[in-house]
Parts: structure tokens; sequence; C-alpha cells
């Protein structure tokens, strides 16, 4: 989704919606319905807010977050070096695969940074293998050495 140059306004459920659901969402048969009775909307108000507030580029995500190791799967920070003129085409080459789940480009000698996500740790070295093969470009690869929990919460 392409960045919104305008800023949206929130209204104060929005902002509520924003603050609450950062830090959880309910586990139970009907999490829409319950979490809106907490905003005292219904369940398809709520579910319209959120798809607004993902539509308007403020939320660039909804939904949950998973442990991928604590699943069997491997997870890595990757890297590259992209000169302009291909930033592009890499991009797109980069993204074709199912493994990435995010993309940043970045103002830093290593200008491409995301994230390889697979089901499991050793396919981690296949996918950027693969990635080098299919752009021509080495690929760092940074898997994480120690994991660290910091609750951040942003309010609105």
């Amino acid at each position: 989704m392409a960045e919104k140059d305008a800023t949206v306004e929130l209204d104060a459920v929005d902002r509520q919606i924003i603050n609450e659901l950062q830090r959880g969402f309910p586990i139970v048969e009907e999490p829409y319905k319950v979490a809106a009775q907490q905003f005292g909307i219904e369940e398809n108000e709520l579910i319209a807010r959120l798809q607004n507030l993902l539509d308007e580029g403020v939320l660039s995500r909804f939904g949950p977050m998973y442990h991928a190791e604590k699943m069997g799967g491997g997870l890595s920070l990757a890297a590259m070096k992209i000169p302009a003129k291909d930033y592009e085409r890499v991009v797109e080459q980069v993204n074709s695969f199912d493994e990435i789940a995010h993309n940043y480009a970045r103002d830093h000698q290593l200008n491409m940074w995301f994230v390889v996500a697979t089901e499991t740790p050793e396919e981690v070295a296949r996918v950027i293998h693969s990635i080098e093969q299919k752009t021509g470009f080495p690929v760092f690869n940074m898997p994480k050495e120690k994991e660290f929990f910091v609750g951040l919460h942003f309010s609105v």
C-alpha cells in the first residue's frame, strides 16, 4: 500500500481502538464483537473502522504476530546493497518470494532490508541463496542472536 500524503483526522473512538487493540485482542469465539463492546460500538462498525484505518494508511497491518521459531519455523533479518538503477527491479524480485515478510528501503550502504520467514530454520539459507541467484546480488543474513521483548505502545 502506498503511503498517504494527507493527515487523517481520528475521532475519539478511532483513537481508543488504536490505543487499546495494540495491547491485545480478545481470544474468544467472537473477538470483534467482544472488542467492539469495550468501545461502545457494534461489531460491524469496529470492522469498518479498522478497514478504514488500514485503507487510509494509519495502520500498516492488523493481525496476529507469531513467534516463528517456537512454531518450528525460521526467521532472519537480511540486507542487500543495491545500486539505485537496479533497486526497483530487485525489490520486485525479492518481494516475489512468499517467504519475504516485509521489505524496507534504508538510507544506508545496505539500502534494502527484509525479513525472511520460513517453515523450517534450514529453509532460510535456501531462500537467501535463491534471492542471490535471482537478483545477482549478495544477501547479508543477520539472524538474531538474542531476543528482547519491549512492550512498546504508541498512544494517539
